[in-house]
């Protein structure tokens, strides 16, 4: 006895190729993708089916949506009746159908997202154009299987009297596939049927002059041609779709913006939600307000403008920003002979004519059949009355039913189905009206005959008789175009300026990277100390600007950060405002240290950057513009060498002005040198030395200052052990760039002093030193006298009890 071997051992690998490869070919040939040749998908076909079947037509009254739906489980489609009630209501919608093959009475759901009435509630019957996919289903004209359970037959695709695929479109995500075949107009896929069909060696650009493009149920614009073309070429494009809008003048001498059509796919509800948003967050100023007036004359989204707006511009805005404009990708994939294939137009055309011919041919052969068949029963009934006496007479001589059958046969040369028919003919039928009844039938028929011959025989008439059909599908259900074709371009330009209100605002930046403004009003109403900035932080920049300024903020990390002012947060004066790292990755001991503000970025000025460890360079403004992902990312403006390299200074320059720059090093090195020996170079480049540094030295700071006015500036500097010390600029002998420089101090044998912070000023000033411990020491700088180069000044902080001096800053002149 051989023993059946029950367990196998396999590659999990080999198991899981083999199982995934079975799933995969059945969704994609059994679920996600429609057949080119009637464009459904299984799921659409058996509900069309099984409501065809039920007598659930539309000349028929209304039948509960629940009862199609039970009817597609049970016996073709067992799968969840949720999913088949779904793909029910997709068929009944018009803004998703072009020409929907379901209607429906209740709610099927809504462009805004709604869904459709629980199927107990709603009715359902198909539509009359589900009629010409379904016409002729009973004359064998399409391959027939058994369902799942083997209890019933069901078409492996419908006849389909016009080209669906196309008409209707088609959306599926299959495994390792997905399709994208947007509507198109009934009326122009027709007549491009009918040209191809005559014109088999038809060129693409043939059919288009028929077909034109997408035709979306809910109407729109498509954005220029090129996208269209190479779809219908290779089966992939992309065109861009706009919604159909019109400005309109209402009172107060305003504007608004009407919305009439939106692009295919697009939530209308969400639509709103994004404009109205956008006016909320004062993205662009000049919409006062958003309203869906949407009801049952059709679809209005009004887009209410205050007075002086723009009304173009802020349009281009909503086109560029929202919904109102978007992309539509086409993605043809269709079951061609079983197998999941890309499309272009003319092959969809192509297999679709080949199943019309096969449709028809069948049909002919099925209604040939059927007449001949009938030719023979009346011919056996016409003979039958010629010898009526001697067949009564058989038939009488005979035992029963059967034997009088077989003496017909024997005696008359009658067939077997003639036979039949006598000996079933009622009495009644044996008058003179009905032989000439018979006569006239039989000669009817033998002209069918004749015509159904040749259809099957003759090329051209089987085409007139396609054409003739198709002609006729197009009289009774063509309707215009929705979806205009428009040659412009879709490219928007927008003047982001004249989207934002000119008005004055009050502007902070702080050094950890707090921004805000705030109207003048809030500004004066608050006191002047309460800035809203955490303890330990500092003002870097404050300023009254108008909202159009753009902000450049440079760090000491060699990073710039664009804002243009209408951008940042607006909070009371005494609020902290909104923190960079909310938008940028920033390091956590990034600072920013310089504030730069442009009412025009195509300004001729040039950036002077400094670092600590001896680079320094000019970088042109032009080089330095904002890219398009300015709000989630910093610009470089110089490259760092290292970890430990700091942007010690920023400054504005004009391109070859006339200014000197002293840069000063911890270890008491001062050099300086025209600026027209530090060369301009791109943002990402390091820069030229500008110091020949020590190993251990580095540089704290510089003075730039204009030729002409060198001899009227002074420096106080502080040391590591709070020594102040303040001289003239001009004591530093004039080099040329990259030298080591000369000492402003005198160098000691023990505990040398170093260089912490240094401030140019002009007059008299009252300067504020910060120490390591955040005490704060004022200095008077005409209560200390003028030190030459070799002095180290005098002490004025006591670093044991205060701390060691980390800054000096100007706290204001001293009044006289």
């Amino acid at each position: 006895m051989a023993i059946i071997e029950r367990i196998r051992e396999m590659p999990l690998e080999q198991v899981m190729g083999e199982r995934f490869g079975r799933y995969s070919k059945y969704i994609i040939q059994e679920r996600a993708l429609p057949d080119i040749r009637d464009g459904l998908k299984p799921v659409q076909r058996r509900i069309l089916y099984a409501m065809y079947q039920d007598g659930n037509t539309y000349d028929k009254p209304f039948k509960k949506a629940a009862k199609a739906v039970g009817n597609i489980m049970g016996n073709y489609h067992p799968h969840g009746d949720s999913s088949i009630y779904g793909a029910l209501v997709h068929l009944s919608q018009d803004w998703k159908m072009r020409e929907p093959l379901v209607e429906m009475h209740g709610n099927n759901g809504s462009m805004d997202g709604d869904g459709p009435a629980a199927m107990r509630y709603t009715e359902s019957r198909l539509s009359k154009i589900s009629n010409m996919l379904l016409q002729d289903i009973d004359k064998d004209t399409v391959n027939m299987v058994l369902n799942f359970d083997d209890t019933e037959y069901e078409p492996t695709v419908l006849p389909a009297r016009f080209p669906n695929l196309l008409v209707n479109g088609s959306t599926g995500i299959s495994s390792g596939y997905a399709t994208e075949i947007p509507p198109h107009n009934l009326g122009e896929v027709i007549d491009a049927t009918i040209y191809l069909l005559k014109h088999p060696n038809a060129s693409l650009e043939d059919l288009m002059n028929y077909v034109k493009g997408p035709d979306f149920p809910t109407g729109a614009i498509i954005m220029g041609t090129k996208g269209i073309k190479e779809a219908y070429k290779t089966g992939r494009g992309r065109i861009q779709v706009r919604a159909k809008t019109n400005i309109q003048d209402i009172r107060g001498h305003r504007q608004e913006i009407v919305v009439t059509e939106i692009p295919f796919e697009v939530n209308k509800s969400l639509l709103v939600k994004k404009i109205d948003e956008i006016r909320l967050n004062k993205e662009i100023d000049g919409i006062a307000e958003v309203r869906d007036e949407t009801d049952r004359h059709g679809l209005s989204i009004v887009i209410e403008l205050k007075k002086d707006a723009d009304s173009q511009n802020i349009l281009n805005y909503l086109f560029k920003n929202t919904d109102l404009q978007v992309s539509y990708n086409f993605n043809m994939v269709a079951i061609d002979h079983m197998t999941p294939v890309q499309v272009g137009l003319k092959r969809i055309l192509a297999s679709y004519l080949e199943h019309e011919e096969a449709v028809v041919t069948k049909r002919t052969k099925f209604d040939l059949n059927k007449a001949e068949a009938r030719l023979e029963i009346i011919q056996g009934l016409i003979h039958a009355m010629d010898i009526l006496d001697k067949v009564i007479k058989t038939i009488r001589a005979s035992k029963n039913k059967s034997d009088a059958k077989k003496n017909l046969i024997a005696s008359y040369d009658f067939t077997e189905n003639q036979a039949e028919a006598i000996v079933s003919l009622q009495l009644y039928r044996l008058t003179n009206t009905d032989v000439d009844a018979l006569i006239a039938e039989q000669t009817k028929l033998n002209k069918l005959a004749e015509k159904y011959r040749k259809l099957l025989s003759d090329r051209k008439t089987l085409e007139k008789e396609i054409i003739k059909e198709l002609s006729t599908v197009k009289k009774e259900f063509d309707n215009p175009r929705r979806t205009q074709i428009s040659e412009q371009s879709a490219k928007v330009e927008i003047d982001e300026k004249a989207l934002v209100a000119d008005e004055k605002v009050r502007v902070l930046i702080s050094r950890d990277g707090y921004l805000k403004r705030s109207s003048i009003r809030s500004y004066q109403s608050t006191d002047d100390a309460d800035n809203g900035l955490p303890d330990g932080d500092k003002v870097i920049y404050e300023n009254t600007l108008s909202t159009l300024t753009n902000l450049y903020l440079f760090t000491n990390r060699g990073n710039v950060i664009y804002r243009p002012v209408h951008e940042l947060v607006e909070t009371k004066w005494k609020e902290t405002g909104q923190h960079l790292s909310q938008e940028i990755g920033l390091s956590s001991d990034e600072k920013i240290i310089r504030v730069f503000a442009f009412d025009d970025l195509n300004t001729n000025s040039n950036f002077l950057l400094a670092t600590n460890d001896g680079y320094i360079k000019q970088l042109e403004l032009a080089n330095l513009q904002p890219t398009r992902t300015y709000r989630s990312r910093a610009m470089s403006a110089i490259n760092l060498k290292s970890n430990n390299s700091l942007l010690v200074g920023v400054d504005l320059i004009a391109p070859n002005a006339d200014k000197e720059i002293t840069l000063f090093t911890n270890r008491a090195y001062a050099v300086r040198y025209n600026i027209n020996e530090v060369p301009s170079s791109g943002a990402k480049a390091a820069g030229v030395k500008s110091v020949n540094l020590k190993d251990d030295d580095y540089i704290v700071g510089y003075v730039l200052v204009d030729n002409k006015y060198v001899d009227l500036i002074k420096v106080g500097l502080i040391t590591q052990r709070g020594a102040y010390k303040q001289f003239d600029l001009n004591l530093v002998n004039k080099v040329s760039r990259a030298k080591r420089g000369v000492l402003v101090l005198r160098e000691l044998k023990t505990k040398p002093h170093r260089i912490v912070a240094i401030m140019p000023y002009a007059q008299n000033h009252i300067l504020d030193i910060t120490t390591s411990s955040d005490r704060h020491i004022e200095i008077k700088t005409n209560e200390h006298p003028m030190g030459d180069r070799y002095s180290n000044g005098s002490f004025v902080v006591d670093t044991t009890t205060d701390g060691v001096p980390i800054r000096i800053e100007m706290s204001r002149p001293i009044s006289n």
